[in-house]
């Protein structure tokens, strides 16, 4: 994303190891994240659930030595907790390093989940996240907790969004979060600047999960490359989530260097008013392409334990 508020591979998944998020040093090969068993407590006659989750991000190819400007945090903490947030690049143009922000925020984010008054609730901890943000910058984010009853709780502010996919005759996603936008390319977004927004305008949802339901949640750079269709398509192909996760980050990656592809992004562009000039139009050509960006993939598989 490019437009400021203001006047990797990751390729294990493990049962449990300790939480973490991108940062300056981090190189994509040597990236792990791990994953979650929640055993339930309100209904012990229902099977426990895990939550199995497996990582993927790639950062814009002009921000490959400096690790890109997501960061993401996965924890089995209070049942589970998956977030990523993006910085916006704008910040650049002032001087600003953009991935300060997001993974400060991240960290807090870590630092906070077993905080009493955030009380398992993904929007207060994105507010309190954000009071003990000092670096200067902003970020789109967003949060989801896993309940021990089955619940998922997600709470975002912009762009970054989720999918779950159901299986069954059909495969199918059941639930899409909505991007928040001021306009076309400028999110919502968490800021240093007292203009920006704050958790009270995240959209929150609760979905209750089922056992062999999928999640997929990612920074903007994986849904403006990829449709909906092609995330089910390529996760039902893989064999498990850490496969799962780099398929559709390498999907994406593709889509994005792809200037005749038909993206979401260019497709959201043209019905907003953009289009190539009228020259263009009569040599028959038209707006196409895939966004570059960095792109950021968590996929989470409930499976009965």
């Amino acid at each position: 994303m490019a437009v400021p508020i203001f006047s990797s591979s990751i390729p294990h998944s493990y049962p449990f190891r300790p939480s973490s998020f991108p940062g300056p040093d981090d190189t994509t090969s040597h990236k792990r994240r791990l994953l979650f068993c929640v055993p339930s407590e309100v209904n012990p006659v229902q099977p426990a659930l895990s939550f199995s989750v497996g990582t993927h991000l790639i950062p814009h190819p002009n921000k490959v030595d400096r690790g890109g400007e997501d960061a993401f945090f996965v924890s089995s903490q209070n049942g589970g907790i998956i977030a990523v947030a993006d910085g916006v690049s704008g910040w650049a143009e002032e001087g600003v390093d953009p991935s300060l922000f997001p993974r400060e925020l991240m960290a807090n984010v870590s630092y906070l989940v077993g905080d009493e008054e955030v009380n398992k609730d993904p929007q207060f901890l994105i507010g309190k996240a954000h009071a003990a943000t000092s670096s200067v910058g902003s970020a789109t984010v967003i949060v989801a907790m896993f309940e021990r009853n089955g619940m998922l709780k997600i709470a975002n502010v912009g762009d970054c969004g989720l999918r779950i996919i159901r299986e069954g005759p059909l495969c199918r996603v059941v639930f899409s979060t909505s991007p928040q936008e001021h306009y076309f390319d400028c999110p919502y977004q968490l800021s240093s600047e007292a203009i920006g927004q704050t958790y009270r305008d995240a959209m929150v949802n609760s979905v209750e999960l089922r056992e062999g339901d999928t999640i997929v949640m990612g920074s903007d750079g994986l849904f403006d490359n990829l449709f909906d269709h092609e995330i089910i398509s390529t996760t039902s192909r893989c064999k498990d989530v850490i496969e799962s996760a780099k398929a559709l980050a390498d999907l994406a990656r593709t889509h994005s260097m792809d200037s005749n592809f038909d993206s979401p992004y260019s497709l959201e562009a043209i019905s907003k008013g953009f289009d190539v000039p009228w020259w263009k139009k009569i040599l028959g050509r038209k707006l196409t392409g895939g966004k570059l960006d960095d792109i950021t993939v968590i996929v989470g598989q409930v499976v009965s334990s």
